[in-house]
């Protein structure tokens, strides 16, 4: 379980780094907003690797689906946009995916979960 704990953390690290090159580049904020991007950038890449598992691409993979259902909460609240049915659906399909990974016995014996 201290695995889902370390995905959500990376995934909100990931997502805000990556929203303020957003804002940099798309929204034309000052170049001070990439400051606490690139930090939260260097926070994500060091939370994932708290997690235990055997083999990191299976880790990323299983963390792929926690990073969806994160990014669409992101959406949803800071951004203020409306979740659509196609939202919904596509993570359902993803987490569907992720869960595969995640619960195959030799990942979980490994990851501790």
């Amino acid at each position: 379980m201290i695995s889902y704990f370390w995905f959500f953390i990376a995934a909100a690290f990931e997502i805000a780094g990556c929203y303020t090159f957003w804002m940099w580049l798309r929204q034309d904020k000052s170049l001070y907003w990439l400051l606490p991007g690139i930090l939260c950038l260097v926070l994500f890449a060091f939370v994932l690797t708290r997690v235990e598992a055997e083999l990191a691409g299976r880790s990323y993979a299983a963390y792929g689906g926690i990073y969806i259902v994160a990014s669409l909460i992101w959406l949803s609240s800071v951004e203020k946009s409306r979740i659509l049915l196609t939202d919904y659906i596509g993570v359902i399909l993803c987490l569907f995916g992720a869960g595969i990974i995640l619960f195959d016995p030799k990942f979980e014996n490994a990851s501790g979960m």
